[in-house]
C-alpha cells in the first residue's frame, strides 16, 4: 500500500477482466508487480510477471453449458481445459530448458479453480516456475464473458532468467553496474560470470511477538531501512514461554552489498534503527 487508498499492482491477473471485456480470446500481458515478501536471493519487492489467458471456442465447451461449482470442475470439459493447459506449459518449459522432468501439484489462487503449480527439475534441483489454472467462473462473469471457458497462467520473468542465465541473486537485475549488463545481448543466452563477491555481515534480532504480528511486515520494514543490502532474513529460532503465554522469534539477517564491503559500524546503525522501529511500529518486545 502506498497509502490507505492506493495499492500497487500485486499481480498481472488484475488485467484479465480488462482484456476479457475488450473481447480478447487469447492474450499475454506483462508488467511490474509489487509485493511484501520474504527476503532471500530469489525474492524482491518488485519484479516482472507475465500473464497468459486462452478462452476455448463455444462449440468445444457446449457440453458444459449451465454447469457451475463442482458440476463444472468435475466435468469432462473442465478436465480437457486443464489438460490443454498442462501440455501447453510443459511445451514452454521444454522450449526454454530442454526436455526436463516436471512435477504438478494442486494449489490455490483466487482467480482460477482448479489451480496448479508447476515445478521443473533443473540441474538436479526442483524449481517452482509458475502458477496456473482454469479461469474462475466469477472472473468470466464479471467480465461479461460467462458464456466462455478457458485457462490462465502467471510466471515471474526474473525467476526464469535466473535459471536460464545462472544469475545467483535477483538483486542483480536492478544494478547499474556495467559488469553485469555488458554480459548479455538480445537474442542470446549466456551464463553469468560473477565479477565480485563481497563478504556478508550477519546480525541477529530476537523479540516477543504480539498476536497480530505479520512476518512480511517485518521483512518490508528491514528492506525500507537497509534497501538492497539486506540479502536474506531467516527465522533461526522460535519458542513459546508457557508461563508468560508469549512467543519469541529470532531472525538472522544477512547484510551484503553487491558492489562494496560493508563495515560493522554502518550495519550496526541499520540494525539499531530496525530494533527501535520494530518495537515502536510493530509492537514487538525486543529481547
Amino acid at each position: 500500500y502506498l497509502n490507505d487508498e492506493t495499492l500497487l499492482r500485486t499481480h498481472t491477473s488484475a488485467h484479465q477482466s480488462e482484456q476479457l471485456r475488450s473481447g480478447a480470446d487469447c492474450f499475454l500481458c506483462a508488467g511490474y508487480v509489487y509485493r511484501c515478501d520474504e527476503i532471500d536471493s530469489s525474492h524482491y519487492p518488485a519484479f516482472h510477471q507475465l500473464e497468459g489467458v486462452r478462452l476455448f471456442p463455444k462449440e468445444e465447451m457446449a457440453g458444459a453449458d449451465g454447469l457451475t461449482g463442482e458440476e463444472w470442475t468435475n466435468s469432462p470439459e473442465c478436465k480437457a481445459i486443464a489438460e490443454d493447459l498442462k501440455v501447453t506449459l510443459e511445451g514452454l518449459m521444454d522450449h526454454l530448458f530442454g526436455e526436463t522432468e516436471k512435477k504438478w501439484s494442486e494449489d490455490y489462487f483466487p482467480f482460477t479453480t482448479p489451480s496448479y503449480e508447476l515445478e521443473i527439475k533443473y540441474e538436479g534441483e526442483w524449481l517452482e516456475v509458475l502458477g496456473c489454472g482454469v479461469v474462475h467462473e466469477e472472473v468470466l462473469g464479471m467480465a461479461d464473458r460467462s458464456d466462455r471457458r478457458g485457462w490462465a497462467f502467471g510466471l515471474g520473468l526474473e525467476r526464469l532468467a535466473m535459471i536460464l542465465f545462472s544469475i545467483p541473486d535477483i538483486r542483480l537485475f536492478w544494478t547499474d553496474d556495467e559488469r553485469f549488463s555488458s554480459q548479455f545481448a538480445s537474442g542470446s543466452i549466456t551464463k553469468f560470470e560473477p565479477y565480485s563477491k563481497f563478504p556478508p555481515v550477519y546480525k541477529d534480532i530476537a523479540f516477543w511477538i504480539p498476536e497480530n504480528f505479520v512476518e512480511n511486515d517485518f521483512f518490508e520494514m528491514a528492506r525500507g531501512i537497509a534497501g538492497d543490502i539486506v540479502e536474506r532474513m531467516e527465522l533461526i529460532d522460535e519458542f513459546t514461554n508457557p508461563k508468560k503465554g508469549k512467543t519469541s522469534k529470532c531472525f538472522r539477517i544477512t547484510y551484503r552489498s553487491m558492489d562494496r564491503s560493508l563495515t560493522n559500524e554502518e550495519v550496526d546503525a541499520l540494525q539499531d534503527e530496525l530494533r527501535d522501529r520494530a518495537g515502536e511500529e510493530l509492537g514487538v518486545e525486543v529481547r
